[in-house]
């Protein structure tokens, strides 16, 4: 698929995937659909990518970089509910210094997005083959001043956390909206982070990810779901 020249077309483009099951599109596309996610987690998101255009693959970039438009797949309820927490990017555990709110790649993923909601009819997913699943109605976010304020505090409070040494303390409930927790293929995958007296030692890489209640708060106003 040819990359969308402005946000009006990739727009059109998501709208005409709205009521379509994943088997259709990627029939459509012919692309081969795996049996479930459990070896696949990200292939929702690579399907659209495809379909939708992007260009970005695993540059650090937006995935449509020409419009700065970040794609995130949002598995959810019939009934409009967020089944899972949205994994936004890989955290960095070394080389903070000089890294602000303003100037990180959190900020950068999540200056505009274009959500995809993606319909399971049942709360637990594994009971839903995945070629069932359909597309929902996609809408582009950018943060209000609000949601940015409430971003920046938990970003700011939980890399506070990784620059003194205490990565290891950082559980679920630390961040209003935003959580940080192991981001790895399996256990033996592990990275370089320093303890509090800063002395490097190897642990599991950690990812950023938007709480369900704040994803859920982006649908009630989107798509005015009560």
């Amino acid at each position: 698929m040819t990359i969308p020249a402005s946000e009006q077309e990739l727009l059109e483009r998501v709208q005409h995937l709205a009521g379509l099951t994943l088997a259709e599109i990627a029939e459509d596309a012919g692309i081969e659909i795996p049996k479930d996610l459990t070896r696949n987690k990200g292939w929702v998101g690579l399907l659209l990518e495809h379909v939708l255009g992007a260009s970005a693959g695993s540059r650090p970039e937006p995935d449509f970089p020409t419009l700065g438009i970040e794609l995130k797949t949002l598995p959810i309820t019939s009934q409009g509910k967020p089944l899972e927490t949205t994994f936004v990017c890989v955290a960095p555990l070394t080389g903070l210094v000089g890294v602000n709110w303003q100037n990180c790649w959190l900020k950068q993923k999540l200056s505009k997005v274009l959500w995809v909601p993606v319909i399971c009819t049942s709360t637990d997913q594994k009971k839903l083959p995945l070629a069932e699943r359909r597309i929902g109605s996609a809408f582009m976010w950018t943060p209000s001043p609000e949601e940015e304020q409430l971003l920046a505090l938990d970003w700011q409070e939980l890399t506070d956390m990784i620059v003194l040494g205490e990565v290891e303390k950082i559980h679920g409930k630390h961040g209003q909206v935003l959580q940080l927790r192991p981001k790895a293929a399996n256990s033996k995958a592990k990275t370089q982070a320093f303890d509090k007296s800063g002395k490097p030692f190897m642990t599991l890489p950690r990812g950023f990810y938007l709480k369900i209640p704040f994803t859920q708060q982006l649908l009630n106003k989107k798509l005015r779901i009560n």
